[in-house]
Formats: C-alpha cells, structure tokens, sequence
C-alpha cells in the first residue's frame, strides 16, 4: 500500500480536526481558531492598513468561518476556505481606510511623500525603530491607494505568494481575470516605487530616515508607541526586544532584494508575521466557549 503524501495527510488532519469541532469538542474548535487567527489577521491588516481596524474584520471573519465550518468539505485547504470568507468580507467592507476616504491616489501619495522631506536622517532617540515603523507604516498607506480588487491580488499573490489558481478561487473569480487585476496593481505599484522610493530605486528622492521628523509632527507616528515596529509578530514567548531585532532582520532582507526584478514585493512583503493581538483572540474564545455564539446555522 502506497503511503499518502504529505498533502493527503494534512487534508486528512484537517478534516478530522474539523468534524470534531463541528461535533462540538472545544479543543479543536480552539484549534481551528488558533490555526486560522493569525493569518487572517495578516490578510486584515494589509486589506484595512490599521490594526484597530484589522482586529475587528478578523474578529468577524472568524466568526463568520466558525458558523459555516460544517459546510467545509475539502474543496480546498482550511486556510484558503477561510481566506475566501476574509475577502469576501474585507472587500465589502463599509468602513474605509482614511486613503480610501481621501480617495488618495498614489500620485497624490507620492506628493506628499516630498513634502517635509528632510535632509539629513532622522537622529532623534529610537531612531532605528522609528525608520522602521516609517516604512512599514508607509508599505501599508500604499496598498490603500489601490482599488481594493487590486490590493487583494496583489496581497494574495506578491505578499502571501499564492498560485493564481488558488487566489482566484478565494477571489470568486478566473485565473485569467485574476492575472489581468494583479497585473495592473503590480504595475502601478512598480511605477510609483521607482519614482518615489529609495529603497526600490537609490535615484529615488524618499528615504524612510527623512520621513521620520515630519510623521512625528503630524501625530502619523506615536515615538512612544509605534504600531508596526514594535507589534507582536507570531511566534511564542518572544519580547519586544527580539521582535525588534526580527524586524531588523526583515528590513535588511528587504532592501537587499532591492536588485531583483519584484521590487514592490520585495517592499511591501517584508513584514514581520504579525500575530493577531492576544486580547482580541482571548474576547473570540469567550464568544466562543459562552455558548451563545452557535457553531451552526
């Protein structure tokens, strides 16, 4: 008897896993969750641009996968099923980032970007936490200038490195459509990076350093509390401290690939795992476990 491939043994444990919390055995609902918060709040994060917000949408989107988990049946990975309820939610989502509400386009991004450029790098206290929080902070504001279809392939494929098949399966939509929407959102990406960013292009005028002063005086970034830079990423028992040094790591992996052809991937994809907060996850479980919340509908 042939033994079964990895991918048949982990569809298999999923599938065991999932009737026993449609059963209702706690534990592996609680597993199910485990295995599912995190990325999808990844997905929200990059999808909504802030953290209060992506907690709630992943709160939802949980939920929502929770309720229909009976009606799994293996089409595809747990995950990617989940990733369709997130994207399906994300997309239709009422409330808008403050770009989506601006209707800020990249180009008007892109002017504001040189404005209060200083000209020396920022040397103030936590200097490299605060250059890191600036570029993260403004990876994130990019994506919003996308239209949302846009921004979701271009998540789904370039940051989350998704086949175009499967992304256009979580998308509700063709290969060959997929392929055209992400094509575009590559593109305009692409084009603004060359022109605006030094770390895609060292012609480029921007450096994350000299954005730092002016980011601080229009309250963008908190210096005592940045939300990307010191964020909890997933992986446990590990501290500020070591987070840090990871995001620095990540960083430098970010602009050596710099030289490669994919830069908007290389600068938009290099985050750290960020790990759904612990507060949030622990408010789930007690919806979870209260039994008012129904597994089924």
């Amino acid at each position: 008897m042939a033994a079964e491939t990895p991918d048949a043994e982990r569809a298999a444990a999923e599938r065991a896993l999932v009737d026993r919390a449609v059963a209702g055995e706690q534990a592996a609902l609680a597993e199910v969750v485990r295995l599912l918060q995190d990325p999808l709040y990844r997905l929200a994060l990059r999808m909504t641009g802030r953290p209060a917000d992506a907690e709630d949408a992943t709160q939802e989107i949980l939920l929502r996968a929770v309720r229909n988990l009976a009606t799994w049946r293996g089409e595809a990975k747990l995950l990617t099923w989940a990733y369709r309820i997130g994207v399906n939610h994300l997309l239709n989502l009422r409330r808008e980032s403050p770009q989506e509400a601006a209707r800020l386009s990249l180009d008007e991004f892109g002017a504001g970007l040189r404005d209060g450029l200083a000209e020396q790098d920022y040397r103030g206290p936590e200097a490299t936490v605060l250059t890191h929080e600036m570029r993260l902070m403004c990876s994130q504001a990019m994506l919003q200038c996308l239209a949302r279809e846009e921004r979701i392939a271009f998540v789904l494929s370039d940051v989350f490195e998704l086949g175009s098949t499967e992304a256009a399966w979580i998308t509700d939509t063709t290969p060959a459509a997929y392929r055209k929407r992400l094509e575009r959102g590559r593109k305009r990406l692409g084009a603004f990076l060359t022109a605006h960013c030094g770390l895609a292009d060292p012609r480029a005028a921007c450096r994350c350093s000299r954005r730092v002063d002016k980011a601080v005086s229009l309250g963008r970034i908190d210096p005592r509390h940045p939300a990307y830079a010191t964020h909890p990423i997933a992986a446990g028992g590990r501290g500020v401290e070591q987070a840090a040094r990871t995001l620095a790591r990540e960083v430098a992996v970010a602009e050596d690939q710099m030289v490669r052809l994919h830069q908007a991937a290389a600068v938009l994809g290099a985050h750290p795992d960020y790990a759904a907060p612990s507060a949030r996850v622990r408010a789930i479980g007690e919806i979870l476990a209260s039994g008012a919340f129904p597994l089924l509908d």
